[in-house]
C-alpha cells in the first residue's frame, strides 16, 4: 500500500494507491501541491442556487463557478450539520465518529479521529479554520487540537448559541482567535471570509501550500443579514428574504475570494470546493429541485447537496456534471490523495477517492456501491431511525420504502412490493453496516479535566447529556430547565413546549489526580451579575428573526448549590444574595465521571448550572 511520493518536487507526477476493503483507488497527483479551499455553507440546500434551477435566488458568483467547474449532482451528506462535518473531516461514517447529533455531548468528534486538517498539516500544509466548527468546544475536540494552525471561529453550532461569546449576534461580534476572544466589526460571514483571506495571503507570500476551511454559520437561523441583502428580495416573505439574502452574501464572498486568489497569483493551482452541510432549512418554500424532504429528512431533500470543484491546473475548469453516487466520507481520501499526502498505516477510511468523478477527462465506471445516511438526533442511535440506504439506482428508506431514484427523483412511488429482492439486498447491506458500528456507540466523548493543554475548562449546558439542553443563549436567558420551557418551540395548542427535568450531566474524563475547583454559574463570566439576578434584553439586528439576546434574562431565585458526581451529591454550599458564582472543591482520581452541578431555588426546584468552570488539579 503506497504512502505517497516522498519527494514531490523531483517528479512531474506521482501516483497514490489506496485499498479500501479490496477496492483499489488510483489517483494522479500534480507534483506541486495544490492549495485547498473548502467553503461549506450551513442549511443551504441543493435548490438554493441559481444554476440548479432556482429562479428567485441571486447567486451569480457560485453559478459562474459551476459553469467552469465539476459539479457532483448525486453527492450526499448527513441531514444535519455536526454529523456532516464529522464525515467531511474524517472520511468516516458519522455514527462511527460519535457525532450523530448537534447537542447532548454527541457533537464532539472522538479524540481518536484524524481530521483532514491534521492529515494535510502532516504533509506540509499550513491549515486554517474559519467560522463554524461544531465538533467540540473543549479540549481535545477544538479545531486547534485537531490539526489546524490558525483558528478563527464562533462557539457551538452558531453565533449566539450557548458555547459562543455571550450576547453575540450576527453583527459586530466577538470570536475565538486561536483560543483568545477578540472583537470584530461587520457581518459574521464577511468577518470569517476576511480572516480566511488574511491567512491565505500570508501563506501565499511565504510560498507555502495552504488549506483554508471556511465554514459559514449562515444561512442557519436566526435569520439575519445586512439590510442591502434583505432589500434584494422585496417580493418575498421576510423569512425568505433573510434566508436568500444570507446566501447572496455568501455568494458575494465566494466571488471576492476567487478574485483574491487571482490577485495572489495562486488561483491556477488552488482546488476550490463549494458545498453545503444538509438539505435546505427554509428555501423549500420556494424551490427544492423537485426533491422530497428538507433538513433533517431521510429523503433526498434532506441530504443531497451541491458539490462544486474547480482546479485549473488539473483541467477542472470546464463545466462538467457527474451523476455518480458519492458522499462526504469521500472528501478526505480524495483531497489527501490529490495533495500527494501520506496517511497513517493504521487509518482506514469509509470513503474512497472520487478523483475520477471530478476529472472531466475521466469516465468512471458505474458500480453497485451502497451508502448510508441517517438522522439520529437522539442520545444513542436506534437502528433504522430516519435512515436512507442509497445506491446508484435505488433508495431504501427506513428499511421498508423503496424508490427508483432516477425514474422517481421526488420519491413519490414506493415500489418495495414490486422489488422484494432489492429490498432484502439493501437491508442485508445495512445490517452488516450497523453491526460493525453498533459496538462503538457506547464510546462516549468526554471533556477532559486536568489536561496540561487546558488547565481551565468552561463547561456549558449545550453539552449536557440527557433531555433537550439549553443549546442557545435565548434558552439560557429564558431560564429553560427552571421554567421548564423551551422558547421558540410550541406544542399543538400553541404554548411553549415544556421540557421535563431528566438528570442531565456532563461526561468528563479526569486526566490527573488532585483537587479540582468547580465554579458554578447562572450567567457566563462576561456577565457581572449575581446568580439570582435578571438581565435586560439586548439589541436587535436586521433580519426576519429576533436575535437570541433580545429575550430578557429571567431571574432564578437561587439559594444553594450542589455538586453531583455519578449520581451522588458530593458537596453543597449556600449562596449569598450578591454572589455571581459559587465555588466548591473536590479531590478526584483519574477516570470517567458524570458531572452534574446544580442550583436549588427558594421555591424548592433544582436546575442545572448552565455554566461550570473547572480548574485543577492542585
Amino acid at each position: 500500500m503506497s504512502e505517497g511520493n516522498g519527494d514531490l518536487g523531483m517528479k512531474l507526477f506521482s501516483f497514490c494507491v489506496w485499498m479500501f476493503g479490496g477496492l483499489f483507488v488510483v489517483c494522479c497527483v500534480n507534483a506541486e501541491q495544490p492549495n485547498i479551499v473548502i467553503v461549506i455553507a450551513d442549511d443551504q440546500g441543493y435548490g438554493d442556487l441559481g444554476h440548479t434551477g432556482n429562479s428567485i435566488i441571486q447567486t451569480p458568483y457560485i453559478d459562474a463557478l459551476a459553469a467552469e467547474s465539476t459539479s457532483l449532482t448525486d453527492y450526499h451528506v448527513a441531514p444535519t450539520c455536526s454529523p456532516t462535518r464529522a464525515a467531511l473531516m474524517t472520511g468516516h461514517w458519522t455514527d462511527r465518529t460519535g457525532v450523530w447529533h448537534t447537542i447532548n455531548g454527541r457533537s464532539m468528534l472522538r479524540e481518536n479521529e484524524v481530521t483532514l486538517g491534521q492529515l494535510l498539516k502532516d504533509n506540509g500544509y499550513s491549515t486554517g479554520m474559519f467560522g463554524k466548527w461544531h465538533l467540540g468546544d473543549n479540549y481535545p475536540y477544538r479545531p486547534e487540537d485537531r490539526g489546524f494552525d490558525e483558528v478563527y471561529r464562533h462557539g457551538g453550532g452558531g453565533v449566539g448559541q450557548t458555547p459562543d461569546v455571550w450576547d453575540n449576534a450576527y453583527f459586530d461580534g466577538s470570536y475565538f482567535h486561536n483560543g483568545t476572544v477578540v472583537p470584530a466589526k461587520g457581518f459574521c460571514t464577511d468577518v470569517f471570509f476576511r480572516q480566511a483571506k488574511s491567512f491565505m495571503k500570508e501563506q501565499a507570500e511565504a510560498g507555502k501550500p495552504f488549506f483554508a476551511y471556511i465554514s459559514t454559520n449562515a444561512p442557519h437561523g436566526p435569520l439575519h443579514c445586512p439590510q442591502k441583502y434583505l432589500d434584494m428580495y422585496p417580493d418575498q416573505s421576510a423569512k425568505i428574504a433573510a434566508f436568500f439574502g444570507m446566501i447572496t452574501n455568501i455568494d458575494d464572498n465566494v466571488g471576492a475570494t476567487r478574485q483574491f486568489l487571482e490577485e495572489l497569483g495562486v488561483a491556477d493551482n488552488t482546488l476550490f470546493i463549494f458545498t453545503t452541510d444538509n438539505g435546505t432549512a427554509t428555501g423549500n418554500e420556494v424551490f427544492n429541485a423537485g426533491m422530497r424532504g428538507k433538513k433533517g429528512s431521510e429523503y433526498d431533500g434532506g441530504h443531497r447537496v451541491p458539490f462544486i470543484a474547480h482546479w485549473p491546473a488539473a483541467g477542472w475548469n470546464t463545466e462538467h456534471h457527474c451523476d455518480m453516487l458519492c458522499h462526504a466520507v469521500d472528501v478526505v481520501p480524495t483531497v489527501v490523495g490529490l495533495a500527494g499526502g501520506k496517511r497513517p498505516q493504521s487509518l482506514r477510511w469509509d470513503g474512497v477517492s472520487i478523483e475520477t468523478f471530478l476529472d472531466p477527462e475521466k469516465n468512471p465506471a458505474v458500480g453497485d456501491r451502497m451508502l448510508v445516511t441517517d438522522s439520529q438526533r437522539i442520545r444513542d442511535p436506534i437502528k433504522w431511525r430516519k435512515t436512507a440506504v442509497m445506491s446508484q439506482q435505488w433508495r431504501l428508506i427506513n428499511g421498508n420504502q423503496l424508490y427508483e431514484i432516477k425514474k422517481d427523483p421526488g420519491q413519490v412511488e414506493d415500489v418495495a412490493a414490486a422489488h422484494p429482492q432489492q429490498v432484502e439486498k439493501m437491508k442485508a447491506f445495512y445490517d452488516s453496516w450497523w453491526n460493525e458500528l453498533e459496538p462503538t456507540f457506547l464510546q462516549t466523548t468526554e471533556i477532559y479535566l486536568g489536561a496540561s493543554e487546558a488547565p481551565r475548562v468552561t463547561l456549558t449546558c449545550h453539552d449536557w447529556i440527557g433531555g433537550t439542553p439549553p443549546w442557545n443563549q435565548q434558552m439560557v436567558r429564558a431560564a429553560m430547565g427552571y421554567r421548564k420551557k423551551n422558547p421558540g418551540r410550541k406544542n399543538r395548542t400553541g404554548e411553549d413546549l415544556v421540557q421535563a427535568d431528566t438528570g442531565s450531566f456532563w461526561a468528563v474524563k479526569v486526566m490527573a489526580p488532585g483537587d479540582y475547583v468547580f465554579e458554578l454559574r447562572r450567567w457566563p463570566t462576561e456577565v457581572s451579575k449575581p446568580l439570582a439576578s435578571s438581565l435586560p434584553a439586548g439589541d436587535a439586528v436586521p433580519g426576519a428573526s429576533k436575535a437570541f439576546r433580545e429575550t430578557p434574562g429571567e431571574a432564578i431565585p437561587v439559594v444553594s448549590a450542589g455538586l453531583r458526581l455519578n449520581g451522588d451529591v458530593k458537596a453543597t454550599a449556600s449562596v449569598a444574595k450578591d454572589s455571581q458564582s459559587v465555588q466548591m472543591s473536590l479531590s478526584l482520581q483519574t477516570g470517567s465521571y458524570e458531572l452534574a452541578p446544580f442550583f436549588q431555588t427558594e421555591d424548592g426546584k433544582e436546575v442545572g448550572a448552565y455554566y461550570c468552570i473547572v480548574t485543577g488539579p492542585k
